[in-house]
């Protein structure tokens, strides 16, 4: 288990304001994720989920959520299904992302990541499914982040 994941598993079992907390020291650790306010719902082994909240520092000029900003939750998203999933001693990296966009972000977002067993079992090329869903459920991006798992190097 990854130190991301053991904190996770700590701090989100804090009522009320666990998931925020962790969700905090999350965008702090990784800070280019804090441009998108990352509320982190889910982190277990093969599925994360994040809630992109439609706010004026993520909207577009239609005054909907931002393709990219989309995209930033769904990274954020795959690091932590990553975290919670890569295998003890092995690292990864992520090498590529194709999405499509579906529908107009205009409400606040859901963004998902998923894998299988079978999906790390073809390591060191680890696809992870990502999609985004608005408050009404409609899927308004999908796609696929591409991961390289590899060993951790050893420490010298």
């Amino acid at each position: 288990m990854t130190a991301t994941y053991d904190l996770y598993r700590r701090i989100s079992s804090v009522p009320v304001v666990g998931s925020r907390l962790f969700s905090a020291a999350f965008a702090l650790k990784a800070p280019y994720f804090g441009t998108v306010l990352p509320h982190v719902q889910v982190m277990e082994p093969h599925r994360a989920e994040v809630r992109v909240a439609k706010h004026w520092g993520v909207q577009n000029h239609i005054g909907t959520v931002h393709a990219i900003a989309v995209c930033n939750g769904l990274e954020a998203a795959m690091g932590l299904l990553a975290e919670a999933t890569v295998p003890e001693g092995m690292r990864w990296l992520p090498k590529g992302m194709e999405v499509d966009y579906l529908a107009k972000s205009d409400s606040s977002v859901v963004c998902h990541a998923g894998t299988t067993p079978a999906d790390w079992d073809g390591a060191p090329d680890v696809p992870v499914r990502v999609w985004a869903t608005r408050a009404d459920g409609t899927t308004v991006v999908e796609g696929t982040i591409g991961l390289w798992v590899t060993p951790e190097p050893a420490r010298g």
